[in-house]
């Protein structure tokens, strides 16, 4: 089980985390995106809510809206005026947004940030974002291994040799 991720080999296309950070790249896609969850969807709100120049407003909101994080809907009432809106894509971001701000929150800020994101039925504040194993385990860097795809039993199936298997 000491197989390694072929680094040079999938920094191109085989991998979702080179491909994730082409879409997303750099600080102000991410704030962009948090401004999204927030609500705010007016080229103008983003500006004044960031305090962005409007140049690079526009060409990050291009790029997501390229990537189809973000949609651009004109408005009904006006269609001069523009709407951005997180498309399925950009909503299933969430808990990559809410581990990144998870993880700044323990070892950058060192401070929890406010507000705090909480569960609308309960009104308690969600728990820190983990790696879950399929039978809801928290799993922690040490029992983590690579495998390929392939080599992967179904749940239930006795261990085997992979050479038997092929048999």
């Amino acid at each position: 089980m000491g197989l390694r991720e072929p680094l040079k080999e999938l920094a191109q296309h085989e991998c979702g985390l080179p491909c994730a950070l082409e879409a997303m790249g750099e600080k102000w896609s991410f704030l962009i995106l948090r401004a999204a969850f927030n609500r705010i969807c007016h080229f103008e709100e983003f500006q004044s809510e960031l305090g962005i120049a409007r140049n690079i407003l526009a060409n990050r909101l291009s790029r997501l809206v390229e990537h189809g994080i973000l949609m651009r809907q004109p408005l009904a009432e006006d269609r001069r005026k523009i709407e951005y809106r997180l498309t399925q894509k950009g909503a299933a971001l969430l808990p990559a947004m809410l581990a990144l701000r998870q993880w700044g929150e323990r070892w950058e800020s060192g401070t929890p940030s406010t507000p705090v994101l909480v569960d609308k039925q309960d009104l308690q504040p969600i728990r820190p974002i983990t790696i879950r194993a399929h039978d809801d385990r928290e799993l922690r860097l040490e029992d983590l291994c690579w495998m390929h795809a392939e080599e992967i039993r179904a749940i239930g199936e006795t261990k085997q040799p992979l050479t038997d298997k092929a048999a």
